[in-house]
């Protein structure tokens, strides 16, 4: 999960995945989401957005991304580790897809 302000990034949570087949699919674990959610209210932040990689296709989304997107008003990271680096994108989910838009890192 992305953990941060509006649309500030300050932080990447990771979470487990309890997906039936983790090998081609992730499902975040339902604890570590809600501990997550918690954490970030408690620090008076919020979660913004999810991030995943995709092992060996480009950092776009997938049917399957397209379709489990149920959090409109957040972004997705994808990350391509098919690629020397690799390489991220950010999407915001809107009208049932995903939608690229810039980003910039500050120190």
């Amino acid at each position: 999960m992305l953990i941060g302000i509006g649309e500030r990034i300050d932080e990447a949570v990771p979470a487990r995945n309890v997906a039936d087949r983790p090998s081609v699919h992730f499902l975040i674990d339902p604890h570590d989401h809600l501990a997550a959610i918690r954490d970030a209210r408690r620090r008076s932040l919020d979660v913004v957005g999810f991030y995943h990689s995709h092992p060996g296709t480009p950092a776009t989304p997938s049917a399957t991304d397209v379709a489990e997107a149920s959090y409109p008003d957040l972004v997705t990271v994808i990350v391509s580790l098919g690629t020397e680096p690799p390489d991220l994108r950010l999407f915001r989910v809107g009208r049932g897809n995903f939608h690229p838009i810039a980003f910039v890192t500050v120190a």
